[in-house]
């Protein structure tokens, strides 16, 4: 073997260094030379036949080598802790595979057996992979049969030991989906990472899937699917890329920036190269088998609306369309309204809630979200949902909200139940049993949030919480008895705040949950909230479920999404469901740059003055502009409100300013273009080009009576306002 192929198989050694034993492994792998290959149309996949190692993939199509250097591929890899040694690593260079056999055309099957770890020496565990390729789709199926006395935390698997973008010149990034908005970063040919530098050696990316069953590798002409095909959300996986051996420079390389990637081949002797894996924190113990949730891999052409197409087909196989009240799906807006944060200011007795929904019923607002209602206030007190005295009594509460749901007003009541704070009696002789805990048997304790006074809002008297453990059915229990009380108010709904995350935590490890430790409590996300929806069911089958930025597994049980947007948010869950509930916070005394993006992307209005603590008509230029597009919405609703939301795709707009625009189409094929003008202070010349348009006509929130555009497509958008093209 030469220096270059020798020094290139040396840099999968392992976690921190380049070992002879390491190297001596890497060479009998390259002399491995048989390949069982895979392929149809679309792609090639290929497994070294000695090693079981992935070598080389190829998008046939594009002619995309994938995976170039069959040297640097790699099977997997799995972290199985010793006493006195956590870092003993099982390194797929080091194995030689059992069998390797291609068991149908678009089947192979690999074994590995008595797997040599790093220092604890051959143990008796046997890992199976079988991968399908069929269709384009390359499916990565697995199990671990552990037959030894330790537990293996993670398995690294699919495992790319050099990932390429389809040249040299063309850059990569990952896209995934959170809190209703598509994220990104790049990876090539600037890296950045998002792992301490001081606990990794080479820098490293990772994306949970508590945030996202899938991840795109984009290139600007097409792009890589990797998806996470686990609808019950079995436990956590990571989406890593790790750059080999690093960087160029130290300078910028943040997750935000990154920095350069060396361009050749190798550096100072040393490969480079870019890993990408899958990490399943699966955590068997001894003497059990796992199979592992199915990874499924899909090249496509276009931006990152082929990859989410993708998604959406998978989608349809097991997402189950709930139930939502007529009134939460058509053209609306609410009020959000705290009457009490989290030291006591008691703002708005619940007796004098009901002047605030005269207000919104007066001015076509039909909705309130009631926050800090509950004892304690905001995020005080959790995971109660009494009532509190400083407010008035239940009974007060009760008739208040019966006297504004009368007005044709519906109310909201905000709560959370995944968190306890830790200064309340009631944690301290209960729910304390209930509080995850780390490897180490120390309780997760996130600290809390900052309200009102100088002091709290220094970080000094903030109200340290509790991550519940919703795995646990005696958990859910309670969780479920606290719903049942918005139940007994009479509001027509509830909002579950932060329903999208458990904080930083992730497992419990504490024993005696009623089931096997650790537990992923996101695995109980949706048992709890299926047993809270039982519970509504039998008083107010059209109770509303609504929450913030809720994964989309969780918009099957929490129809009605809450987030925040800017001008830089990618809506990619209106992309995926046209007609999904989806509501943004609207916070500015005149703005109209969030109330166009609103109108752009189908969005309900939260009318939020004085960040939530003031009335509807506090800020009577965007409640009027407000008015103006809901008023647009309702006229044109077949183009604007029932249509199939297409982003950007279906037309082009060219302007002489900063433009952003979307597109829909009716049930009819009739398209219409939303076109936002976000100049501050000037008006712009458009031209919007539609394939094959019919008869265009255009109106906008001020003048909603149509006019026709000019056969050129041409039009004049004032500053800070949007016009809507619509074919007839």
């Amino acid at each position: 073997m030469d220096r270059r192929s020798f020094n290139k198989l040396a840099g999968l050694a392992a976690i921190g260094a380049f070992t002879e034993n390491a190297q001596i492994a890497a060479g009998q792998i390259a002399s491995e030379a048989q390949e069982v290959v895979l392929q149809d149309d679309e792609l090639l996949v290929a497994f070294d036949r000695g090693s079981g190692a992935l070598t080389r993939m190829e998008r046939k199509t594009s002619q995309w080598t994938i995976e170039r250097r069959p040297a640097l591929g790699v099977s997997f890899r799995l972290l199985a802790p010793i006493p006195k040694r956590r870092a003993n690593f099982i390194l797929g260079q080091k194995q030689r595979a059992r069998s390797v056999e291609k068991v149908s055309e678009h089947q192979v099957r690999i074994q590995w057996k008595d797997l040599v770890s790093e220092h604890g020496g051959v143990l008796p565990m046997t890992f199976t992979a079988t991968v399908t390729l069929k269709d384009g789709a390359l499916t990565f199926d697995s199990t671990l049969d552990n037959d030894s006395s330790l537990s293996v935390e993670t398995i690294d698997y699919p495992y790319f030991g050099d990932l390429n973008p389809p040249t040299p010149d063309t850059p990569m990034r990952t896209e995934n989906m959170w809190y209703g908005n598509l994220e990104g970063g790049e990876i090539y040919p600037h890296f950045g990472w998002n792992s301490g530098y001081w606990g990794i050696v080479f820098p490293q990316k990772t994306i949970s899937s508590w945030q996202t069953q899938i991840c795109l590798i984009q290139t600007p002409q097409q792009g890589i699917y990797v998806g996470i095909h686990d609808p019950a959300i079995r436990y956590l996986l990571q989406f890593t890329f790790e750059q080999h051996p690093g960087v160029v420079n130290s300078v910028g390389a943040t997750s935000s920036g990154g920095s350069d990637v060396p361009h050749q081949d190798e550096i100072s002797g040393i490969p480079v190269h870019l890993e990408f894996r899958m990490c399943h924190f699966a955590f068997v113990h001894p003497h059990t088998s796992v199979k592992l949730v199915p990874i499924v891999m899909r090249a496509y052409n276009g931006d990152w609306h082929a990859g989410i197409d993708l998604y959406k087909q998978w989608r349809t196989t097991w997402f189950v369309q709930p139930r939502i009240a007529d009134w939460a799906k058509d053209v609306h807006s609410w009020l959000q309204l705290q009457v009490n944060g989290a030291e006591e200011d008691y703002s708005i007795p619940y007796r004098e809630l009901v002047t605030y929904g005269e207000e919104c019923a007066k001015n076509g607002v039909t909705a309130i979200q009631l926050v800090g209602w509950n004892h304690g206030g905001q995020d005080g007190c959790d995971p109660s949902l009494d009532t509190d005295p400083g407010l008035g009594t239940w009974h007060d509460l009760r008739d208040a909200i019966a006297r504004i749901q009368a007005q044709g007003v519906k109310m909201i009541l905000f709560g959370k139940l995944y968190f306890a704070d830790l200064t309340t009696d009631w944690y301290k002789e209960e729910l304390y049993k209930y509080a995850t805990t780390d490897p180490f048997g120390i309780p997760y304790k996130p600290g809390g949030y900052s309200y009102t006074t100088p002091t709290q809002l220094a970080g000094i008297n903030n109200r340290t919480r509790a991550i519940m453990d919703v795995l646990d059915p005696a958990y859910r229990d309670i969780g479920t008895h606290e719903f049942e009380k918005t139940l007994a108010l009479g509001a027509s709904g509830w909002l579950f705040d932060e329903v999208c995350h458990h904080s930083s935590v992730g497992y419990n490890f504490s024993p005696g949950h009623g089931y096997d430790a650790p537990g992923y409590i996101y695995g109980g996300d949706i048992p709890f909230a299926a047993q809270m929806r039982a519970a509504a069911d039998k008083v107010n089958p059209d109770f509303l479920f609504s929450g913030e930025g809720p994964q989309d597994w969780l918009m099957q049980y929490y129809p009605f999404s809450y987030f925040r947007i800017g001008f830089d948010t990618r809506h990619v869950c209106r992309y995926i469901d046209s007609q999904a509930p989806l509501m943004v916070a609207v916070t500015g005394f005149d703005d109209r740059e969030k109330l166009n993006l609103v109108l752009a992307y189908r969005y309900i209005i939260s009318y939020e003055p004085y960040n939530f603590k003031g009335r509807v008509t506090d800020f009577p230029l965007t409640l009027a502009y407000g008015k103006k597009i809901d008023a647009l919405r309702r006229k044109y609703r077949a183009w604007l409100w029932d249509a199939e939301f297409r982003d950007s795709l279906g037309a082009s707009v060219t302007a002489d300013g900063s433009v952003r625009h979307t597109v829909f189409q009716t049930s009819a094929g009739k398209r219409a273009v939303v076109v936002v003008n976000q100049e501050f202070r000037k008006a712009i010349s458009a031209k919007i080009s539609i394939p094959n348009p019919g008869s265009l006509v255009m109106a906008s929130p001020e003048q909603l009576n149509a006019w026709p555009v000019s056969e050129l497509g041409a039009v004049q958008i004032p500053a800070r306002s949007a016009i809507v093209v619509m074919e007839q």
